[in-house]
């Protein structure tokens, strides 16, 4: 059976989102490029099959799709084997499937520290076991960028690319310089363009990589938030438990409350109206 994890997003150390794709795609041999492309949850489903063999039947996953019905095809094979093993965890299906970066970060996270409670050393050859079908790329880019972009894998299966249209073109048989007309000045008008649209294309880029840093900092200062206001709770907790007893000259009590009022240089005990509310307890 699984183990289950509980763990809030920030009480261990979280991998980045660039990270956490190296990691997808050298244990599954994929080619994901975004976090979003997370949401077909194949890989989710290959992850299952590595960790607890026979739990989910990989011929039923479409790991090749761009078809929102089929990601939720994928997610209750997740589902079915989730409960198969045991694992309590709720699968949020609605909001993985809209592809949002922050639902699909958010799960990723849970589930890599989900492997690693489960996973036991075992040699997996993620290629063959789904018989050489690919993974990730689906949003974008053409097969021979996708397989730049792939981490080195020993299982990885090589594949031999077609040649591009500038190799056929230079190929064919040459033409004599006579009998083409000057081209010169559309040739720089159309370099220029092309430039144009390069730094255009690096703007963008440039532009959704600080979007996404921005989305993981929101998400750091929310964890962080959650979990200062529960401990703060629970120290409210102890505080009033030792109150109530210090009237009895328990020595306890005493110390708890000393340790709970000590300060450090520098810091300012804030007043009552500043203290806020303990949070109310999540179920």
């Amino acid at each position: 059976m699984a183990v289950n994890v509980y763990a809030t997003n920030l009480t261990t150390d979280n991998l980045s989102r660039h990270d956490m794709l190296a990691w997808v795609n050298d244990c599954l041999q994929s080619y994901y490029g975004k976090i979003e492309e997370l949401c077909s949850g194949s890989a989710y489903c290959q992850f299952m099959d590595m960790l607890f063999p026979n739990c989910i039947q990989l011929k039923k996953i479409k790991f090749k799709t761009q078809l929102e019905h089929e990601y939720i095809q994928n997610f209750k094979l997740l589902q079915a084997a989730f409960k198969k093993v045991n694992v309590d965890k709720i699968v949020p299906v609605d909001k993985l499937v809209k592809g949002r970066f922050q639902d699909n970060f958010e799960f990723v996270q849970w589930f890599k520290k989900f492997f690693d409670a489960n996973y036991g050393g075992q040699e997996y050859d993620a290629l063959a076991m789904r018989g050489g079908a690919e993974m990730g790329g689906v949003s974008g880019g053409s097969m021979g960028s996708r397989i730049a972009k792939a981490p080195p894998s020993n299982g990885s299966v090589n594949r031999t690319s077609r040649p591009s249209v500038t190799s056929r073109i230079t190929k064919t048989s040459p033409v004599s310089r006579s009998s083409v007309p000057s081209r010169a000045a559309p040739s720089r008008g159309i370099s220029s363009a092309n430039n144009s649209a390069a730094v255009s294309a690096n703007t963008q880029a440039q532009i959704e990589e600080l979007t996404a840093q921005l989305m993981e900092s929101k998400l750091t200062i929310e964890g962080l938030e959650k979990e200062r206001d529960f401990y703060f709770g629970k120290l409210r907790d102890i505080e009033v438990l030792a109150q109530e007893h210090e009237e009895d000259g328990g020595e306890f009590s005493q110390k708890a409350l000393s340790v709970l009022y000590a300060t450090e240089d520098g810091f300012a005990v804030p007043d009552d109206e500043e203290i806020p509310p303990p949070p109310a307890e999540e179920f």
